[in-house]
């Protein structure tokens, strides 16, 4: 068995290229996650008012979720034989094509329009989220949690101002005759070109130029080839395998409960103050992401994920605890944001290193694949869940899934001291 970090090259002599590289991602992650983030303030809302159901009401969420997972194998693929650039613009591009079509879709009451719209807009969800690994290309091997941590930070300032803005965005639709939840799409849209215009016009050198990991003559076609063979790759390494699984459960837990906390507080005459919860739940997720790269760096990755899962438990359980109080609402949903923000991390951490550079490419691609589904199914049962079982059951099972994820990360740590390998980073 190798050790995670085989096969790495030496990125020091990239030091300018990549502090150019961080500065033009501070300015394009900020928009796309202020498209995101202030959608996802109201778009369980409208599915809710579109069908009058909670029980559907997930699929607004699950719809864009999906979209960004069948984005992001298509997505590696394009960036693996043309670079960073014109990929992440089209995908941007087409999430804001989306924004539209699901504003339509929603104004016109037509429910199979508004999914479509949200289908594409995941689009521009892959996009964003991309925005990690950009930073980790060029990153020397000592700084790449810390590189990764530094754009999920600056992405506070986007997402935790998408849902702040966001009733004034519905203000915006009212005063334009639409419906009230229509505003925060049209936002959406304009964010992400926005974010596109910046990637096309500022990100160059192409990062993937300049480490010469682009092959024009890579696999266009035949995505589920392509899932296969970077699972296997992912499957061989124990590292590998742990970063896929913190990234995917962090997502799982944190997608689920937050989906249906605005239909709850809705439920129970505090609809006002939800999209203030969101925001806080999204500091969470973002604000203290700085320290986690640097905490990730400190501790290593296996560490920090176990970690992680805890805050993200204690998250969940917060959530069961905060029963109606909205003050306690705001705490479990901070904690579950700060605890997807550590998995996050620490599992796109350890992905990247514990692969090697002629298939980290496509191994993140289907790092995302594997997230993104994973919060889709939440994000589609939440609301099967929140009106079957009710809400406290929900955040009951994402506890569940935390502490399955804590018990996988021991057991990696032991498989790593039994063989003498060093957990990743």
């Amino acid at each position: 068995m190798t050790t995670p970090t085989s096969a790495e090259p030496v990125l020091e002599p990239f030091h300018d290229e990549q502090r150019r590289t961080l500065n033009v991602l501070r300015f394009a992650v900020v928009p796309g996650n202020a498209a995101v983030a202030g959608m996802v303030a109201v778009v369980s809302l409208l599915a809710k008012d579109l069908l009058g159901s909670d029980r559907l009401a997930g699929m607004g969420s699950a719809a864009f979720t999906t979209g960004a997972a069948i984005t992001a194998i298509p997505l590696a693929a394009s960036m693996r034989r043309r670079g960073r650039r014109w990929p992440l613009a089209t995908a941007l591009l087409t999430g804001a094509v989306g924004a539209l079509v699901a504003a339509t879709g929603g104004q016109v009451g037509w429910f199979w329009l508004f999914i479509v719209g949200m289908l594409f807009f995941g689009a521009g969800q892959s996009a964003t989220l991309q925005g990690r690994y950009v930073a980790a290309d060029l990153a020397p091997d000592h700084d790449r949690a810390k590189a990764i941590g530094a754009i999920v930070w600056i992405g506070t300032l986007g997402a935790v101002g998408g849902p702040i803005l966001s009733p004034f965005e519905q203000d915006f639709g009212e005063w334009l005759g639409l419906d009230q939840y229509i505003g925060p799409f049209l936002f959406a849209s304009v964010l992400f070109v926005v974010s596109a215009v910046i990637y096309v016009f500022f990100l160059r050198p192409d990062p993937l130029v300049l480490t010469g990991s682009i092959d024009p003559d890579a696999e266009r076609s035949r995505p589920l080839s392509q899932v296969r063979a970077s699972y296997g790759v992912i499957r061989r390494s124990p590292g590998a395998m742990l970063g896929l699984v913190a990234m995917a459960a962090s997502q799982a837990a944190m997608v689920g409960v937050m989906t249906m906390t605005p239909p709850h507080m809705k439920d129970h005459g505090h609809s006002d103050l939800s999209a203030y919860v969101i925001a806080v739940h999204i500091v969470g997720m973002f604000g203290l992401a700085p320290l986690v790269g640097r905490f990730v760096g400190r501790v290593g990755a296996v560490r920090a994920i176990q970690y992680g899962a805890v805050v993200l438990g204690a998250g969940t359980v917060g959530a069961v605890i905060a029963g109606y109080e909205p003050a306690m609402i705001f705490v479990g949903l901070f904690l579950l944001g700060l605890g997807w923000n550590i998995g996050l991390i620490g599992g796109t951490t350890l992905l990247t290193a514990s692969v090697p550079v002629h298939a980290r490419v496509e191994a993140q691609g289907t790092g995302d694949l594997t997230l993104s589904l994973c919060g889709a199914v939440a994000a589609f049962s939440s609301g099967f869940v929140k009106q079957g079982w009710g809400y406290h059951v929900l955040a009951d099972v994402a506890t569940g899934v935390a502490g399955a994820l804590l018990v996988y990360a021991w057991y990696t740590q032991a498989r790593f001291r039994q063989t003498g390998v060093a957990a990743a980073a």
